[in-house]
């Protein structure tokens, strides 16, 4: 028990940390290379956070059980908007630019729908995987294109003159992902031990703890972001971390090996995943923010989903 106790504290400390240093070193590399914090957010920061999720589901494909890549994303994504931004939302209101309504949000409800709409046909084949990797591939390309288009023209400010050397942000925003991702596996560690001594039904940690757990990179990322103001970053890092998932993760696995779904209960994730997507788009063209009620909403949706699903399992 008290390892468990110390596995969580670590982990609670590390993502807390390394959170802070990683926003900090993402403000650094949109200074340096002339990004705007919302590309900083769809890229760097939403992708690098991501990683389990790619890990998780590319292993599963070498493995010969492409279909888990799916539950692992779908259910990621679930979490990613109602839990992380319903719980941002609720503590920091997150204002946005008129570009995100416009080009990021339709993307990324686009490859929700995308997902949702191939995934029901039952196989997600390898030609479909690579065509969605080469999407993403060809957004970022042009985001980065464009932003450093639009940032080289603004001059920087007497605060902006000086940030961290480029070297140095990218080393702050590698190693701080890095502990993050092994913060949150102690925190789960710890819980699932805690739980296991408790009796608790294993399928019920992984529904909630261990779901939870491997979206706390995410969601420690956003909330720091918001509090210190970057609340573009903290929307970009959601929005980076839904579409690389989609399009990369289940790209990726099933370029390597085609998913064959025939689960008929993934039809209710596949259409929750949908509606938030296109629930927060509607939330985000009201004053170009994502108010505190909102949040409260995106929240209160992730914890009644989580609840059915614990029900549906026992």
């Amino acid at each position: 028990m008290f390892l468990d106790i110390l596995y969580i504290a670590i982990g609670f400390l590390l993502l807390v940390k390394c959170g802070d240093f990683l926003v900090d070193g993402a403000v650094a590399i949109a200074r340096r290379a002339k990004l705007s914090p919302m590309v900083i957010g769809l890229t760097v920061i939403g992708f690098g956070t991501s990683t389990p999720e790619l890990l998780v589901s590319l292993n599963a494909a070498l493995a010969g059980s492409p279909g888990i890549a799916v539950g692992n994303v779908v259910g990621s994504n679930i979490a990613n908007i109602a839990l992380i931004l319903g719980a941002t939302g609720l503590i920091v209101a997150c204002r946005t630019d008129k570009r995100t309504l416009t080009l990021d949000m339709p993307f990324m409800a686009g490859a929700c729908l995308l997902l949702a709409i191939v995934g029901m046909t039952g196989t997600i084949t390898r030609v479909a995987g690579i065509i969605g990797f080469l999407m993403l591939v060809a957004f970022v390309t042009y985001q980065i294109r464009s932003s450093r288009k639009e940032q080289g023209g603004k001059p920087e400010s007497v605060e902006e003159a000086e940030p961290m050397p480029l070297w140095r942000a990218f080393l702050t925003v590698i190693v701080s992902i890095a502990a993050m991702i092994g913060g949150a596996d102690l925190l789960v560690k710890g819980a699932c031990g805690i739980a296991e001594l408790l009796k608790v039904d294993q399928r019920v940690v992984g529904l909630t703890v261990v779901a939870v757990g491997t979206s706390l990179p995410e969601l420690f990322a956003s909330v720091i972001a918001a509090r210190k103001g970057e609340t573009d970053m903290a929307i970009g890092n959601i929005i980076g971390s839904v579409s690389f998932n989609i399009l990369s993760v289940v790209g990726l696995s099933s370029a390597i090996c085609p998913i064959r779904n025939s689960d008929e209960g993934f039809l209710v994730d596949y259409s929750l995943m949908v509606f938030l997507a296109f629930l927060l788009w509607l939330f985000l063209c009201t004053k170009r923010t994502l108010e505190r009620w909102e949040g409260a909403v995106l929240l209160s949706i992730y914890i009644g989903y989580i609840a059915y699903t614990v029900v549906m399992a026992i």
